[in-house]
């Protein structure tokens, strides 16, 4: 039986008993799915043991066909790691490739989610707050990439032209990092990386990131190292991000200087080229006209006041050393930050295919089951997954050396 299946027939089966009514059709996903790809084969407090015997009682884990899937869990591993704040799975991808298994993963975007089952076969569960923490299975690792709005120069500027709080004052989102906190103290797992945008580091003339450190080093006594990575080192994008890692001295004998972020790929790292992504020729991008005289007057009033805001379009043929800048969830809207120029015509965004690779995606394996909106949404909210593999490695290959995977 297929993920796929398992789901249909676990909702049939939960109409004709008439179980779990409460428990809503995402978390009901959540629990089915997450149960299907458990390593110990019960999840209490997550799936509940009703469920759990009535999922037994339909079919043997052991019999579910992941051969669907475009990223099936690996049958071999030597470590365990939990995705939080999942968006599209990045960070699942990263840890896959570095040889382990997910026992848990959160996503509250339901767009996200679609995306996610679609791709590793499981449901994510959805707000983190909302979660017994107690319950989430135990991990090796622990990998979140926090939500960002909070801290980049984009949500700050708009924050405060709205009269609305930013950092760890926004109650929505800046506080979300505290959940991260709460799960590494009660788990205590034996490392975690953490990732956001770069303005982290410099936010509230710093204060907001001695919060974090200051919880991570004294507060929960884990040796933590952080590094802002380009991602252009990898694909060809501008996309600097803050990397956090951490080891538990209690658990792993560890100096600061020993947790190495990677600034680079490893040799014989095959960086892809702009001129290889962008094609020559595309249709249903094209920009509107509305669209496009809107993005040219924003432009040259930028242009007057002697700034270099605005659009930035690529021209072909591309230079092999070209990259474009930080690709955004709200490419969508007008694709501003990358425009590729088309003769005779009014510029065009890229494609899905197009953009996913600027996040280190592979177009022929990883599958968008959502509108094109909500896939560069996804896309823009995501990570540069080579980037996050580099350093998934890096930590594990620490970890291997000292004993402890």
């Amino acid at each position: 039986m297929t993920p796929t299946g398992l789901l249909a027939a676990a909702h049939l089966l939960r109409a004709k008993k008439d179980l779990f009514t409460g428990l809503p059709d995402t978390e009901f996903d959540a629990a089915v799915s997450h149960w299907a790809q458990s390593v110990a084969g019960d999840l209490p407090g997550l799936c509940p043991p009703e469920l759990s015997s009535q999922l037994a009682a339909l079919v043997n884990r052991q019999d579910l066909d992941f051969s669907e899937l475009s990223c099936p869990p690996p049958v071999e591993w030597d470590f365990t790691f939990i995705d939080l704040f999942a968006g599209i799975g990045g960070f699942r991808l990263a840890f896959q490739a570095a040889g382990g298994r997910c026992t848990f993963s959160s996503e509250w975007d339901r767009f996200a989610q679609k995306t996610y089952f679609r791709n590793f076969g499981e449901v994510p569960f959805g707000d983190i707050r909302a979660l017994d923490k107690q319950a989430i299975p135990h991990h090796d690792i622990l990998c979140g990439g926090f939500p960002c709005q909070p801290f980049s120069l984009a949500g700050v500027s708009k924050k405060q032209s709205l009269g609305r709080c930013h950092g760890f004052a926004d109650k929505t989102q800046g506080t979300l990092f505290f959940e991260i906190k709460e799960i590494l103290r009660l788990k205590r797992p034996r490392a975690f990386m953490l990732e956001n945008v770069k303005n982290l580091l410099s936010h509230d003339c710093g204060r907001t990131f001695e919060v974090i450190r200051n919880a991570l080093e004294k507060q929960l006594g884990y040796v933590i190292n952080w590094k802002i990575v380009d991602g252009a080192h990898w694909v060809p994008q501008h996309r600097e991000r803050i990397f956090i890692v951490g080891v538990d001295p209690q658990q792993v004998e560890v100096k600061k200087e020993e947790i190495i972020i990677p600034e680079g790929p490893e040799e014989g790292y095959a960086a892809p080229l702009l001129c290889d992504i962008i094609l020559p020729k595309v249709e249903g991008c094209t920009l509107g006209p509305g669209t496009w005289s809107t993005l040219e007057r924003h432009k040259k009033h930028h242009a007057e006041c002697g700034n270099g805001f605005g659009y930035s379009l690529h021209h072909l043929p591309l230079d092999e050393d070209a990259i474009t800048r930080t690709i955004s969830a709200r490419y969508h809207k007008d694709g501003a930050e990358i425009l590729i120029a088309q003769p005779e015509a009014r510029p065009r965004r890229l494609t899905v295919e197009e953009a996913m690779q600027l996040q280190g995606y592979d177009p022929r394996r990883y599958i968008f089951p959502v509108s094109r909106t909500q896939a560069y949404r996804q896309i823009g909210n995501s990570v540069v997954v080579p980037a996050v593999t580099a350093c998934a490695r890096a930590l594990t290959r620490l970890l291997r050396e000292k004993g402890v995977l």
